[in-house]
This record gives structure tokens, C-alpha cells and sequence, in this order.
């Protein structure tokens, strides 16, 4: 019996020297006025890896957050969070995750999620989507920090 409970013990030692890092849950604000001007998420530009939850949380009313579908890793399928309420955006592939608020997409609304260490398999598709130019303009710096 003794010589069960230390298998079964050594068992379990390993099972858990194996398993990897605990995940890491990163929180982005979406907000009428931050440090960058008027509508925007905050932080905009987050670095994850694979495995993170990314909460999108609506500090003020009005915003959505939602994947750019043309901005997304290979395989990963565009997703759409509901007008203010909390959006999880798990990251399982490695990449460049493009988000938008809907409503106010055209006045430059957008942030970027970088999962994983790079180089990013979608980071020239991501550079080549178009976007409206405001957005543009905000997301051109966000993609110069990514790998």
C-alpha cells in the first residue's frame, strides 16, 4: 500500500512539474477619453501568449469591442463583442489580433493584441488592412512596436 501512495504521489509531482505557466488575464478599458484623446482603448497596443485572456471592459457606455477580421492569425475565426458589455478575447494562436469598437471605428477606435514573441505570421497582412484613416492613423505606431 505504501508503495502505491509513493507512485501515485511521484505521479502527481510529475503531472505538475509538466504543466505550463499559469495563463495571464490582461484587461483593456474601452473609454470615452484616455491619454491618447477621445475614444480608445486602454491600453492599445498589449503583448500575450498563448493561452492569455484579453478582457475588453467598457469603462464608459457606448463601445464594442470586436476582432478586424482582416487582421487576425491564420485559422482564427472573427469574433464580435456586444454593445457595452465586457468582451473576452481568448488567444490561443500566435499573431497579430486586430479590434475595433464598431460605433467608433472611423474616429480612430482600434488597439492591437500581439500574441506570442513574433515574428507574426499575419504582421504584413495585418500593415496592408485597410482601415479608415483615422484608425489608420492610430494603428500605424501599434504595428511598428509589433514583431
Amino acid at each position: 500500500m505504501a508503495r502505491l501512495f509513493l507512485v501515485g504521489a511521484c505521479a502527481v509531482t510529475l503531472t505538475l512539474a509538466a504543466a505550463p505557466a499559469s495563463a495571464k488575464e490582461i484587461v483593456v478599458h474601452m473609454k470615452n477619453q484616455g491619454a491618447a484623446g477621445a475614444m480608445v482603448f486602454e491600453p492599445a497596443f498589449v503583448k500575450a501568449q498563448p493561452g492569455d485572456t484579453v478582457r475588453f471592459l467598457p469603462s464608459d457606455p457606448s463601445h464594442n469591442a470586436e476582432t478586424i477580421p482582416t487582421m487576425l492569425p491564420p485559422g482564427v475565426a472573427p469574433s464580435k463583442g456586444q454593445m457595452n458589455k465586457e468582451f473576452v478575447l481568448p488567444v490561443k494562436a500566435p499573431g497579430l489580433y486586430g479590434i475595433k469598437c464598431m460605433p467608433h471605428y472611423s474616429m480612430g477606435m482600434v488597439a492591437l493584441v500581439q500574441v506570442g514573441n513574433g515574428p507574426s505570421a499575419n504582421l504584413a497582412a495585418a500593415r496592408a488592412a485597410k482601415l479608415p484613416p483615422f484608425a489608420a492613423k492610430r494603428m500605424t505606431p501599434m504595428l511598428t512596436q509589433a514583431k
